[in-house]
Formats: structure tokens, C-alpha cells, sequence
């Protein structure tokens, strides 16, 4: 599988949910709640600055599912990164 264009394909990142003193937090922050992160599968020929197995940051509402190999996977625009680890 490979991206074309400004598209990056990624394998989203499950956050553990954040314990304080034994306690599950679930209220999160504005930041924390709007973006995602994901591990960067395929980059597009036209997207600059973001390689294969790069961390990102994305929004959360951005791309959508697309199941290859029994895996989903996300499709997001290189616009839509905001974040790169």
C-alpha cells in the first residue's frame, strides 16, 4: 500500500488512559482531547517533512478508515498534521 499526492497513511497510536494515585482520569484538556497521534506507514510523493515511521500529531476529526491485511489504517492530509515527534 502507498499514498499518493498530499495524503499520509497511519497506524493511530492507543493512548493508555492516565492514572493519578491509583485513579483513572478521563476529563482531558482542550489540546489533549483534539488531536491524535499515529506512526506514519506511507507518505504521499508530494508531502515534505514527514517520512515513513515518523510520529505524528493530526486532527482528530481528519482522514478516514481503510482496512488493508486485516489491519485498519488511516488516511489523513499532509494539511491536516500539525506535529511531527
Amino acid at each position: 500500500m502507498k499514498a499518493i499526492n498530499y495524503y499520509i497513511v497511519v497506524d493511530k497510536i492507543k493512548e493508555e488512559p492516565k492514572k493519578i494515585a491509583g485513579l483513572i482520569v478521563t476529563e482531558q484538556t482542550d489540546q489533549e482531547g483534539r488531536y491524535q497521534r499515529g506512526k506514519v506507514i506511507s507518505v504521499g510523493n508530494l508531502v515534505e517533512g514527514i517520512k515513513q515511521d515518523d510520529v505524528i500529531n493530526y486532527d482528530k476529526h481528519a482522514g478516514h478508515a481503510i482496512t488493508w491485511q486485516d489491519n485498519v489504517y488511516y488516511v489523513v492530509k499532509f494539511s491536516d498534521v500539525v506535529i511531527v515527534e
